[in-house]
């Protein structure tokens, strides 16, 4: 296919205001239950001009490209993108994660809709520079950052991805109860559940994780040398999992608590939560599979990488 036909996929996502107005089904009651409740519903009404100052931009250029598509985030999961599609994502950092493990080697592009709000670490371009990249990566000249992503295979055949991290426990604040098997070493454990992240998502949630976890045990033990944690590159060849509040008892351990995950050598799980057990990734808990008792997971590096463009 000649470069200049290739149809560019726009991912969007609702504001903060959308999704007011959709709960509440006009402008006028939205602004008067945030402000009933104290907050500055002016930065809500910012917010949405800056988001649709910046989509309108968008737009404008994929107009004048050619083919493209509107594509909201709630329909990625039902989405089939062709294999020459190349993706732009509009949003915040979790749009293009949450965009990013749907597709298979198509190059993704992070725009900014509003750096004065947002960090943007997978959101290196504005809307304004989107023309001139959009040939560049059409004629495949522009470079590509490789990002590994992790796998849940469950034991009905249901599959899921992540970019950051897989959680994998309860719906609600009970106990996690499963089995887990981790390099030839097994035990029954007990948790508030665990997370699976990738080199990119190390940096994130289990970041969180690790830190707390430093920090007790540096007030337990300050005599102790410090440990420094530093993540995983984006690309690197491994997962990293991380049990969160194990408890030891009669019947649990919590011993194998903290690990890496090699390609090739994946974490296996047996649920023993008879309801509530669930699977999700990079935070979309609506998006999860159910992990009920007798269920096995088994998680290791997915055989796809996700490719982003710099």
């Amino acid at each position: 296919m000649n470069a200049a036909e290739r149809k560019v996929v726009l991912v969007t996502r609702r504001t903060r205001l959308d999704e007011l107005i959709s709960r509440h089904h006009t402008l006028a009651q939205a602004r008067f239950y945030i402000e009933h409740l104290g907050a500055d519903f002016a930065d809500y009404l910012a917010e949405n001009a800056a988001y649709t100052q910046a989509l309108h931009t968008t737009v404008q250029c994929l107009e004048r490209w050619g083919r493209y598509q509107l594509l909201d985030r709630g329909f990625l999961p039902n989405f089939v993108f062709a294999p020459d599609d190349i993706v732009v994502a509009l949003g915040q950092d979790g749009l293009v994660a949450n965009t990013l493990k749907y597709l298979n080697g198509q190059p993704l592009i992070g725009l900014n809709p509003e750096p004065a709000r947002w960090d943007g670490v997978l959101l290196p371009f504005q809307p304004a520079d989107l023309a001139a990249l959009l040939g560049d990566v059409a004629r495949r000249k522009r470079p590509l950052r490789a990002v590994t992503m992790a796998e849940a295979r469950l034991s009905d055949g249901q599959v899921l991805r992540a970019v950051n991290d897989l959680f994998i426990g309860p719906r609600t604040h009970s106990s996690a109860l499963y089995d887990i098997e981790w390099q030839g070493r097994r035990e029954t454990q007990s948790s508030s559940g665990l997370i699976v992240a990738t080199g990119l998502g190390a940096s994130a949630w289990l970041r969180s994780i690790v830190t707390g976890s430093l920090g007790v045990a540096q007030a337990l033990r300050p005599d102790a040398p410090a440990t420094d944690y530093q993540p995983d590159p984006w690309d690197s060849p491994r997962l990293t999992f991380a049990v969160r509040e194990p408890f030891p008892s009669r019947s649990s351990r919590a011993e194998l608590v903290f690990g890496h995950v090699p390609t090739g050598q994946p974490l296996r799980l047996r649920s023993r939560m008879p309801e509530q057990g669930v699977i999700f990734s990079d935070g979309m808990e609506a998006d999860h599979l159910r992990f009920t008792a007798g269920m096995e997971a088994v998680i290791g590096v997915c055989d796809r990488q996700g490719q982003l463009v710099v």
